[in-house]
């Protein structure tokens, strides 16, 4: 029998592994095996602090450290490599990135391509002409909201040395602008309900020039960008640069594209659509049987 293809998770900004706990549910009842990741720092190994329970202490919260500080590109792509090649003893494997964790799998494609029989982007960073931080004073980039972050923020990034967030604020603009950003065609409910599977600390490190997509190794891997159409925090005119990019960087292995209705996380609350997608996927990528 031959083996199939497992699904490699990798989550996005403030974001874990828990994150893609209904998709798994929806491959697993489809019949494919999945593993979702935690990058460092993220998971059971964020810092929650006390500060940042009710009653919140905003002084405290803002000064307190957190693991996630010093946490590079680097060591995110080590971490992830360490899986795709646990992964990869047990048949072909398909990467599949989300949002901000496009740039770790590119930098982990770069380096190890042999690891991956097929990336996919669902809405997520692959950067080719630049370096992410330079796209977002693109013009692709004019309707996102750059401040809504902001509106809960919690202590200074460079005294912190990473990027925290006070995901459990009741304040109305910054929850409506959060909403707004990621989830404005979900419910109050489900927004509240995936807002709180957030951690509040991001690392700050995005890579450079040398973590942008290699011709040589990551254009070598047969590869999906899955458009998610109705997304404000990384908006259609952002992705579909992003695939001709990639297309002109290796144009003899272009993106199958394939696109969902939906914001950028309405993909993972109503999972089904996108769980049929990688379902096609798998059978694009599982070997070809033997007579």
């Amino acid at each position: 029998m031959q083996p199939t293809p497992t699904f490699v998770l990798v989550h996005g900004a403030f974001a874990n592994s828990f994150s893609f706990a209904p998709l798994q549910a929806e491959l697993g009842l489809l019949g494919h095996r999945s593993a979702a990741v935690d990058l460092p720092g993220h998971g059971f190994e964020a810092t929650y602090q006390r500060a940042y329970q009710a009653p919140q202490d905003p002084e405290g919260l803002a000064a307190a450290p957190g693991s996630i500080r010093g946490v590079t590109l680097a060591d995110n792509a080590k971490h992830l490599i360490g899986i795709l090649e646990r992964a990869k003893q047990n048949g072909p494997v398909i990467l599949v990135a989300h949002s901000r964790g496009g740039i770790t799998a590119t930098a982990a494609a770069n380096a190890r391509p042999d690891l991956i029989d097929r990336i996919v982007y669902v809405a997520a960073w692959a950067p080719v002409d630049l370096e992410v931080g330079a796209y977002y004073a693109e013009p692709e980039m004019a309707t996102v909201d750059a401040a809504s972050l902001s509106l809960a923020l919690a202590g200074n990034p460079a005294e912190l040395g990473l990027l925290r967030v006070n995901f459990r604020t009741a304040d109305p603009a910054a929850l409506a602008a959060f909403k707004a950003a990621f989830l404005a065609d979900g419910t109050d409910e489900e927004f509240l309900t995936f807002l709180n599977t957030f951690q509040p600390d991001e690392n700050l490190d995005v890579g450079t020039s040398e973590d942008r997509a290699q011709a040589a190794t990551w254009g070598t891997i047969p590869k999906t960008f899955v458009r998610l159409a109705d997304d404000a925090s990384l908006p259609l005119a952002m992705q579909d640069r992003l695939i001709r990019e990639g297309d002109a960087l290796a144009p003899d292995n272009p993106y199958d594209v394939r696109t969902l209705t939906g914001s950028h996380l309405k993909w993972l609350v109503d999972p089904a659509p996108a769980a049929r997608v990688l379902g096609e996927l798998a059978a694009l990528t599982a070997p070809a049987t033997g007579s």
